[in-house]
């Protein structure tokens, strides 16, 4: 089978959105914190911890959007470059969805070219 650039723009592109993703959602948890941890200060409201933790889930997509991303450029394993792709949409809005709809759709024109 030949290979087109289907699945290497596919994983550049969910890449770049995983790193910024990871970077953004790195930067809420340390502010958060930092917030959080003001908040303290006011009796019932939540801590530092708590506030830091909502963050997770947007670290945790990005981390699969990167690995993903690193499925797609070895065209090793359809599911996961797929689903790094779907991962990619949510963490990061505007810019990210523009780039993971476009991922999306490569990984999936290319689905013939994986292993």
């Amino acid at each position: 089978m030949e290979k087109t650039w289907k699945p290497t723009a596919a994983g550049i592109l969910t890449l770049i959105t995983g790193f910024l993703a990871l970077l953004l959602w790195i930067l809420v948890a340390v502010g958060l914190g930092i917030a959080g941890t003001l908040i303290d200060m006011i009796p019932g409201f939540p801590g530092a911890s708590f506030l830091a933790l909502m963050a997770v889930p947007g670290i945790i997509l990005s981390i699969v959007a990167i690995v993903g991303g690193i499925y797609a450029l070895r065209r090793s394993v359809w599911g996961l470059a797929l689903a790094g792709a779907i991962c990619a949409f949510f963490p990061l809005p505007l810019l990210g969805w523009i780039l993971a709809i476009l991922a999306i759709i490569f990984v999936s024109l290319g689905k013939r070219e994986f292993s």
